[in-house]
């Protein structure tokens, strides 16, 4: 793309930065022992989290310092456990690309504490209609990264409740079968990276060590309108949403079930429908209370738009992204091509 076109700087230092943050979880996903602890919600997290969200914000604080940063994690955990501070410092100081002119551009923190205060800066973080938000995931997915298996890291730029960029680094990604497989990784490489800006469309490059490699612009997804041709990613393990009833909808419309895609991570399920050969995703949660989080969403929402699909609520409201860390205006999810997007919406009303 061209340097003149907007949002070009803030697209050169995302994915260079989302490309340094994977190549600090694959030395992770090396080791035996990943440093892994439960959070107060009962999900994981590794010092891979920590690490990845330090050197992220390290480098986005640096280059635009006036912006707001939402981050998933903060630095409790490792500020009462000294050996996971240590390991997660010896991560964040000796992760750097190759490319010295690529790494020029970015950031790493020059003391633990400075590491333990950028982290910090994420946690504090909120998106609103008066802010330039950028909204990280350090790794979407951690069960599965402990287990080897498909997660990614994430970065969006949100500008006052819209969202202009979006990169996902999906380091384990093998895309031989045409499929994104939670099981078939790729072992020896660097997977890919994803991405788009608002109007520009949606690309994809490989992920390297050291300058960014060359990208490709995806293809619009084909736009259906037979039932038949709706092709489902989800997650059986997941236990917000009610997969019972995303079968029952399937049914309901005339749909092929069970869907083709598993995936733990929900912005790898955003790469499914982009690159995947899946084209819906559907999301009923279990609990009238639940709402996503902010970071398992930005930048995927807006990766799968550019290629045209729609991106909504149950209802088919769009979703708002001003309103803080979570999707609080936003109950449940429906994203499809947008010629049977409607379709969704009026059967989801029905069984519901």
């Amino acid at each position: 793309m061209e340097s003149a076109q907007p949002y070009s700087k803030e697209l050169e230092i995302a994915c260079l930065t989302v490309q340094r943050a994977t190549l600090l979880t694959k030395k992770v996903l090396e080791a035996v022992d990943k440093g892994a602890l439960d959070k107060s919600d009962s999900s994981p997290v590794t010092i891979a989290d920590f690490a990845s969200q330090a050197l992220i914000i390290g480098a986005i604080h640096r280059a635009f310092p006036e912006d707001d940063i939402v981050g998933e994690e903060d630095s409790n955990a490792l500020r009462q456990n000294e050996d996971l501070l240590e390991r997660t410092w010896e991560l964040v100081s000796s992760t750097h690309l190759e490319d010295e002119k690529s790494e020029a551009l970015l950031y790493s923190p020059s003391t633990k504490e400075e590491m333990l205060e950028l982290i910090d800066l994420g946690a504090r973080g909120t998106c609103s209609r008066e802010t330039r938000s950028w909204v990280l995931d350090p790794v979407d997915g951690t069960a599965a990264f402990i287990n080897g298996q498909q997660y990614a890291v994430c970065l969006a730029l949100v500008d006052n409740g819209v969202q202009k960029l979006g990169v996902l680094g999906g380091p384990n990604l093998n895309l031989e079968t045409g499929r994104v497989h939670e099981d078939i990784v790729d072992r020896d490489g660097f997977g890919y990276q994803i991405f788009a800006v608002a109007g520009q469309g949606a690309f994809m490059r490989k992920m390297g060590t050291g300058a960014l490699l060359p990208a490709h612009k995806l293809e619009p997804k084909p736009q259906i309108t037979d039932p038949k041709d709706l092709d489902f990613v989800d997650c059986v393990a997941a236990t917000s949403s009610n997969i019972d009833t995303h079968e029952r909808l399937a049914s309901h419309i005339g749909a092929p079930w069970p869907h083709t895609t598993d995936l733990w991570a929900t912005q790898l399920r955003y790469v499914a429908i982009a690159i995947g050969g899946c084209n819906t995703l559907v999301k009923i949660p279990r609990k009238a209370s639940y709402r996503s989080k902010m970071w398992d969403h930005a930048g995927g929402m807006l990766i799968v738009e550019e290629l045209g699909c729609i991106v909504s609520d149950l209802a088919g409201k769009p979703v708002n992204c001003s309103l803080g860390r979570t999707l609080a205006g936003c109950y449940g999810m429906i994203v499809a091509p947008a010629s049977i997007h409607r379709r969704l919406v009026e059967a989801v009303q029905e069984i519901l």
